[in-house]
């Protein structure tokens, strides 16, 4: 599998992030991957890698450009310090360089905890954007107009989750559903975080690999 620590704009600069290849060389579509408040660590890499095995171009963004937490305190203060309009511009920028390298190729958003809800402003941003999978993010409405959303949506929550409470869960439906938005968002007898793998506590293999082949399927069906 090819791969790099860059994605190049069509001026050569270089945006912060992890990309990897299918090791075919052809790619069934480009997906932009944002990180959890933790940061680009190995664990969104090995995503990243999991994603690109299944044939895609991917682009894990680093958001945070180099910093990593170790710990929670770290990665809310790393998350307060957020600048969404930068973030929003950089996502629009790697989705440019992304259809630039492979004119005509699809590009869809994938994200989880704080990047599951910057997926969804990334998508409300960028009408280009094909398909978006929020993992238990969603944004707050001083954030971003989810209703602005023209991507299908693709969603995976807990059941079991403090900040992307069920009643939350429920509210974005509705408003989804009421901007004609088409959506599905699926609930799992689960804790925030399910789906990785490197937390024991709250890791749910069951539940994360059915979420993993409905990411997969619908990737395919959007991008390919």
């Amino acid at each position: 599998m090819a791969q790099s620590t860059k994605l190049k704009e069509a001026d050569g600069q270089e945006l912060p992030g992890y990309l990897s290849e299918p090791s075919t060389g052809s790619a069934k579509g480009a997906v932009l991957l944002i990180h959890e408040w933790w940061g680009l660590n190995e664990h969104i890499r090995d995503v990243t890698d999991r994603l690109a095995r299944e044939g895609f171009t991917v682009f894990a963004v680093d958001l945070y450009h180099g910093k990593v937490a170790r710990d929670e305190a770290t990665a809310q203060q790393y998350l307060s310090a957020l600048d969404w309009k930068q973030a929003g511009e950089e996502l629009q920028r790697a989705a440019a360089a992304l259809r630039q390298r492979s004119p005509g190729v699809k590009v869809g958003v994938t994200g989880f905890c704080m990047g599951g809800a910057v997926a969804l402003f990334a998508a409300a941003r960028d009408p280009e954007i094909a398909a978006c999978v929020p993992f238990y993010g969603i944004p707050g409405e001083d954030k971003v107009d989810v209703t602005k959303i023209r991507a299908p949506i693709l969603g995976h929550y807990a059941k079991t989750d403090d900040w992307c409470s069920p009643d939350r869960v429920d509210a974005l439906e509705k408003k989804l559903e009421a901007a004609h938005v088409p959506a599905a968002l699926h609930r799992y007898d689960a804790q925030h975080a399910f789906f990785n793998d490197t937390r024991p506590k709250v890791y749910s293999q069951p539940n994360a690999e059915l979420a993993w082949r409905r990411t997969v399927d619908f990737l395919h069906a959007r991008l390919g």
